[in-house]
C-alpha cells in the first residue's frame, strides 16, 4: 500500500485513455523506429525530471535491432506488402536523449522495478547486481545448460533476473546486457569447446543488441 500510494500514474497509453503531461518521472519502453517517436521522446525528456529506459528495447534496441542487418526494402515488402509504413533503423532511446537510469530485461523484473522506484522516490539504497546470471544459477543448483547442449550467455550477462531462462532449461540470450567486467575470452573458449560456431555465437550475442561491442 505504501508503495502504490507513492506514485500517481498520469499517462499509460496501454492501460488508460486518461492522459496528462504533468509528471516528473517517466519510464519509456521500446525502441525508436520513426521520426515522430524521436520528437515525442524529446518532449518527454524535456518534461521529465528523471527518465528511465525500461526493458531491453529501450536500453539496447532489443530484438527490433535485428532488422538493421537486413535490406530495408525487403523487410518492408515482407512485413507490410503493398501498404508500406514509415520506418527507420531501430535505435535505443539512449541513442536519442540522455537517460538517467536503465532497467534492462525482456521482460523486466517486477521486483527490480519496485526496488528502483523506491530508490528514486524515497532514496532507499539500491544497486544493480555486478555478478553474472551464472551466479544465480549456482544459487539455485541448476544444471548448466551448456551441459545440455545449449549455448548460454549466462556467464557474461548481468544478473538480477533470478535466471528464469536457465531455470526453464533454456540458454540465456543476454537480455540484461553485459555483466560488470565480463570474461569474454573465457566464454568464447567454452563455447568453442562445446562446438558452437562463430556464427551461432554471434547470432546469440546480437539477439538483444546488448553486446555490440564484442568482437569475435
Amino acid at each position: 500500500p505504501a508503495f502504490l500510494s507513492a506514485v500517481d500514474i498520469v499517462q499509460f497509453r496501454e492501460a488508460s485513455s486518461q492522459c496528462s503531461d504533468d509528471y516528473q518521472l517517466a519510464f519509456v519502453e521500446g525502441a525508436i523506429t520513426r521520426n515522430d517517436e524521436i520528437e515525442r521522446l524529446k518532449t518527454i525528456r524535456h518534461q521529465a525530471k528523471i527518465l528511465v529506459a525500461l526493458g531491453s528495447c529501450a536500453c539496447f534496441g532489443g530484438i527490433n535491432k535485428l532488422k538493421n542487418t537486413m535490406d530495408p526494402d525487403v523487410v518492408m515488402r515482407t512485413v507490410y506488402g503493398d501498404s508500406p509504413k514509415e520506418t527507420a533503423p531501430a535505435r535505443s532511446i539512449t541513442d536519442i536523449v540522455k537517460v538517467d537510469m536503465e532497467i534492462p530485461g525482456c521482460p523486466v523484473s517486477k521486483a527490480e522495478i519496485e526496488r528502483i522506484v523506491q530508490y528514486l522516490i524515497w532514496d532507499i539504497p539500491y544497486k544493480f547486481p555486478v555478478y553474472p546470471v551464472c551466479y544465480e544459477c549456482k544459487q539455485q543448483f541448476l544444471t548448466c545448460v551448456f551441459e545440455k547442449g545449449q549455448l548460454c550467455l549466462g556467464s557474461i550477462t548481468r544478473g538480477g533476473c533470478n535466471a528464469p531462462c536457465p531455470g526453464g532449461g533454456l540458454g540465456c540470450l543476454g537480455c540484461r546486457g553485459p555483466a560488470e567486467e565480463p570474461n569474454f575470452a573465457e566464454f568464447l573458449q567454452i563455447a568453442s569447446k562445446k562446438e558452437f560456431s562463430p556464427e551461432e555465437i554471434k547470432d546469440c550475442l546480437n539477439f538483444f543488441g546488448g553486446f555490440e561491442e564484442v568482437n569475435l
